[in-house]
């Protein structure tokens, strides 16, 4: 059996394979409710042969969207509509995870399928956003610093957001902390410029992302946990993979079970060349050296290359997005391509089954 169809277990939650869907923003939800759109969308990657499959970044508090479009979890209304897409993920064999978020100073911003850019005015649906310094992302409005009390306020937000996830019948859990969103702002001195116990040393810019994270376990007692890094700002003087091994040792003391190696996006000025696989030797040394399970994600967008990732110890799985959009079933594809016996073929599809490919047990 190849090692990308084999399952993996995070507490008491077995996922049947190591090919998971990233969670990718939609930008079609309404007041942050989820819509029919997102049941289709994640639903159909579950029939498709995933593993995991995390929702896209979930806004804990209505401020902390990347845009008015945005779903989010701090209502009930909202919980209940994302209740029957979980369901219709977990009827299909996948497990269903969910990435809490809060976008900071890159919240209130154009949806990408309007065509436009930058911060949103008040006048169109807009807000003021916070952050841990007044320091704006280029192009965007300048955020306001946050006290002490708004601190605490997201803090609960996260572990508000992170029950009402359960109570949707979500399995895993995911903390945003990478992408430049507010938890990465935090992490990073070239957004951190705070001179408090949330600024200056690595310690005390990592104390937010710890607090939320003990929060987080408090509030959902026994979920998997997962925390998304952007292993390195590639800007100088930035967060870096040496910061990013520290705080995720830090983080699996107080009980994140696996991380999810990303990379940049907190700056315009980032430098960085992509290609196939460019973030997997991030993955790769978290894993080594913080000697914590990860999952590697960034261009690896065939079969063969996912399985080699895995094979030469550089992850435990493997997240993709793109691959996923352009083909909802590229589980089955990919397990047809390794060889791999799996009995989750939908039986709707099986005159589609390559020869050879394991019925479905009864």
């Amino acid at each position: 059996m190849p090692r990308l169809f084999t399952p993996l277990t995070l507490r008491d939650v077995t996922v049947r394979n190591r090919l998971w869907v990233s969670p990718m923003c939609q930008y079609s939800a309404v007041d942050g409710v989820p819509q029919e759109w997102h049941h289709t969308h994640l639903a159909q990657f579950a029939s498709g042969g995933a593993g995991l499959i995390v929702a896209e970044a979930t806004a804990v508090t209505p401020e902390g969207r990347i845009s008015p479009e945005d779903v989010g979890l701090w209502t009930d209304a909202q919980r209940d509509a994302w209740a029957p897409i979980v369901a219709a993920i977990r009827r299909r064999g996948a497990v269903a995870g969910i990435q809490l978020a809060h976008a900071g100073r890159k919240a209130s911003t154009w949806s990408p399928l309007t065509g436009r850019r930058g911060s949103v005015p008040a006048d169109d649906g807009g807000w003021a956003t916070v952050a841990p310094s007044a320091v704006a992302y280029d192009g965007y409005a300048e955020p306001v610093a946050l006290d002490i009390a708004g601190i605490d306020r997201i803090v609960a937000a996260f572990a508000a957001a992170s029950r009402r996830a359960v109570e949707a019948g979500f399995q895993v859990l995911e903390l945003h902390a990478a992408h430049g969103y507010l938890l990465h702002q935090f992490l990073s001195p070239l957004s951190n410029l705070r001179e408090d116990e949330y600024g200056g040393s690595l310690r005390n810019r990592a104390r937010l992302l710890l607090r939320v994270l003990e929060a987080v376990t408090d509030a959902a007692p026994g979920v998997p946990l997962i925390v998304r890094f952007s292993a390195t700002d590639w800007a100088p003087g930035g967060w870096n993979a040496d910061d990013t091994v520290t705080v995720a040792r830090w983080a699996a003391e107080r009980g994140a079970d696996l991380f999810d190696i990303s990379s940049g996006g907190l700056v315009a000025h980032q430098q960085l060349t992509t290609g196939p696989g460019y973030q997997v030797e991030l993955a790769a040394r978290v894993r080594r050296e913080a000697r914590v399970p990860v999952n590697a994600v960034g261009m690896i967008d065939d079969a063969a290359h996912a399985e080699r990732v895995l094979a030469e110890g550089a992850a435990d799985a493997v997240m993709a997005g793109r691959e996923w959009l352009r083909d909802p079933h590229y589980g089955l594809r990919a397990a047809s391509e390794l060889g791999a016996e799996i009995d989750y073929w939908p039986a709707q599809y099986l005159r589609a089954r390559p020869a050879g490919a394991r019925r479905p047990a009864a």
